[in-house]
C-alpha cells in the first residue's frame, strides 16, 4: 500500500524560498517517477517538476525552470522540491504523486500517476 505524504508548505513573501518534502512508503517498485503538481481553485492541476528515482534526472515545467529544484534521497525514500524566487502566482496547493514504476516522461500532465499525497499549501504574498 503506497503512501505519499507532503510537508513543508507555508506562507512566504515574494522572492522567498520554501522546501517541500514528499515521503514515499510502501513502494514495491525499485524505481518510479515522483511528480510535483500544483493546483489552484478553478484551474486544472499542473505538473511543475518530476524526477525518476533511479537516475535522479530532474524534469521541470517551463514556468519554474531556474527557480525550482527537484531532488531525491533514495535511502530515505524522499523527494524534495526546493522553491526559490517565489512569485505570487506560485500560490497553490502542491501535491506529490507517484507512478507504478513507468519510465516515461515524468513531468507530463498526462503521465499515469496512480498515488497521490494529501497536498500542502504554499502561499506567496506580494
Amino acid at each position: 500500500h503506497v503512501q505519499l505524504v507532503e510537508s513543508g508548505g507555508g506562507s512566504v513573501q515574494a522572492g522567498g524560498s520554501l522546501r517541500l518534502s514528499c515521503t514515499a512508503s510502501g513502494y514495491k517498485y525499485s524505481s518510479y517517477c515522483i511528480g510535483w503538481f500544483r493546483q489552484t481553485p478553478g484551474k486544472a492541476r499542473e505538473v511543475v517538476a518530476a524526477i525518476y528515482t533511479d537516475e535522479g534526472s530532474p524534469e521541470y515545467a517551463n514556468s519554474v525552470k531556474g527557480r525550482f529544484t527537484v531532488s531525491r534521497d533514495r535511502l530515505k525514500s524522499m523527494v524534495y522540491l526546493d522553491m526559490s524566487s517565489l512569485k505570487p502566482e506560485d500560490t497553490a496547493t502542491y501535491y506529490c504523486a507517484g507512478d507504478k514504476g513507468l519510465r516515461l516522461i515524468c513531468a507530463d500532465n498526462d503521465h499515469p500517476y496512480t498515488f497521490w499525497g494529501q497536498g500542502t499549501q504554499v502561499t506567496v504574498s506580494s
